[in-house]
């Protein structure tokens, strides 16, 4: 049995009264007092994640760009300047998703990062598509990684770091900037606005305690997966994994099927699975009654068949239960789900559920 590993930032999540859990193998602060507050300062304020378990890696070589287009099936050619980025799947040969990541474009090559629970299976994939390629992968440990989520976020940031600010806001969304060793991206996981930014390990615990004084609230993972729930996007091994496809993950946005030409890996499964038809589609389930929805519980769509619930919780936003489900292609309007043997009446809704802190379904 390994010890769990621990980010940088691992004593400031203990003196800022952190609850820690094992999460992907690492000690991480499922919250800090209350998910539930925790999760309104992100809607209405703004909050920290450390986010520096997931794994950055550095993608350098004359074949950098070549490779990556071989591997993940967004196209890379579409970085049109330096710190652009594109979410994308990395795909197996039958079209299953080995994981979901972000790739930018760097003055010196690409940088991605991918989950922590998949890291060793992602770096072990990529060594072995690597043969005939000139491509160096540089797996930077050395840096640590803060998500600054909220309305306030990017305000916060800036006045921390006055001398960023105008280059800060400029930046548009799913665009990233070096500042020295540290790299701001606008990106996140929540459904608002705010930053991601990659600073040396030395340096994040001051930084994360600068954004305390600043007043950022310190979020753990259980708000993170309630805020990331309420904004439809996909968990790694909840929602998607190496056994379903971009197209039943609701993840066809992020496959560049032009140009036609271009071979990346899982593109011919993926294609003869478009020309037959998708069985399974991804949905929202609303449940505005009482209950809660919950993953792996079954969904019934009455004259079309069944599905299964992806993610499920209670939104402290709405106040009430969602879900993310895999149900067949034909479902319509309305399902139900199977809450602890009782068949209980759902919406099914267009995702996300929630963007800059609003309700967005009809």
């Amino acid at each position: 049995m390994t010890a769990p590993k621990r980010t940088p930032l691992f004593e400031e999540h203990l003196a800022a009264g952190a609850k820690m859990v094992d999460f992907a193998g690492w000690e991480m602060p499922i919250h800090y007092g209350s998910q539930l507050k925790e999760h309104e300062l992100v809607r209405t304020d703004a909050g920290v994640f450390d986010v520096s378990h997931m794994t950055v890696i550095d993608i350098t070589g004359g074949d950098a760009r070549a490779w990556l287009q071989k591997l993940i099936a967004n196209d890379v050619a579409k970085l049109g300047f330096e710190g652009k980025a594109l979410y994308s799947g990395m795909l197996n040969e039958t079209g299953g998703v080995v994981d979901d990541l972000i790739v930018y474009l760097t003055a010196s090559g690409y940088r991605m990062v991918v989950n922590a629970g998949t890291t060793e299976k992602d770096l072990a994939w990529m060594e072995k598509h690597k043969a005939g390629f000139d491509v160096t992968l540089t797996v930077r440990r050395d840096l640590a990684m803060l998500a600054v989520q909220g309305p306030q976020a990017i305000d916060k940031v800036c006045a921390l770091k006055p001398d960023w600010a105008e280059a800060i806001r400029s930046l548009k969304v799913f665009q990233g900037m070096p500042f020295g060793g540290w790299f701001v991206a606008r990106t996140g996981y929540t459904g608002e606005d705010g930053l991601e930014i990659m600073v040396p390990a030395d340096e994040a615990p001051a930084f994360f305690r600068a954004l305390r004084e600043g007043g950022v609230a310190p979020i753990g993972l259980g708000a993170r997966d309630t805020l990331r729930l309420e904004a439809g996007m996909n968990l790694y091994g909840h929602d998607m994994d190496e056994t379903v496809s971009p197209l039943e993950a609701g993840m066809g946005w992020t496959i560049a099927w032009a140009p036609e030409e271009r071979d990346f890996t899982g593109r011919k499964a993926l294609e003869v699975q478009k020309a037959a038809g998708v069985a399974m589609k991804q949905v929202g389930l609303v449940l505005e009654g009482r209950g809660v929805l919950r993953e792996g519980q079954k969904v019934v769509v009455d004259g079309v068949g069944e599905g299964i619930i992806t993610s499920g919780t209670f939104s402290p936003t709405l106040k009430h239960s969602i879900a993310i489900a895999r149900v067949p292609a034909a479902t319509g309007a309305t399902a139900q789900v199977d809450l602890r043997g009782t068949l209980t009446d759902v919406r099914v809704v267009k995702m996300p559920f929630v963007r800059n802190g609003k309700k967005v379904f009809e």
